[in-house]
């Protein structure tokens, strides 16, 4: 089973940046994942698409274009999201998640599908 998880949230002021990191392990080899994306849920809100990332396009919600960048290192399994210019209103738990990973795990190749880290806070003050 491949695990996600995600770091680099935290309490920021208006304007400042932050970068989240997000890797994949637990299996003895990742040998691809398919599409990569940064989620994000505020309190009271429906779990939002912030951006996703494959190897040869990204792609942005509105809200975000032009302030965050997301990126990935397919060597070290994992996926970022460089975080600027940030508003009261991007504070959120955020998430994120592997559409498809093949892996191989010591006997065949498997896949694991719509694979979710558990969140990491971020918090940003006015």
């Amino acid at each position: 089973q491949v695990q996600l998880k995600e770091s680099g949230g935290g309490s920021v002021q208006a304007g400042n940046s932050l970068t989240l990191s997000c890797g994949a392990s637990g299996v003895m080899r990742i040998i691809n994942i398919n599409l990569l994306a940064w989620y994000r849920q505020a309190p009271g809100q429906q779990r939002e698409l912030v951006a996703t990332a494959t190897d040869g396009s990204k792609n942005y919600a509105e809200s975000v274009k032009g302030r965050f960048t997301i990126s990935r290192d397919n060597a070290k399994n994992a996926v970022y999201l460089h975080m600027s210019r940030l508003r009261p209103d991007d504070t959120a738990v955020y998430y994120c998640n592997a559409e498809r990973i093949s892996y191989w795990d010591g006997t065949a190749s498997r896949y694991q599908y719509d694979s979710w880290g558990q969140g990491t806070q971020v918090t940003v003050s006015s």
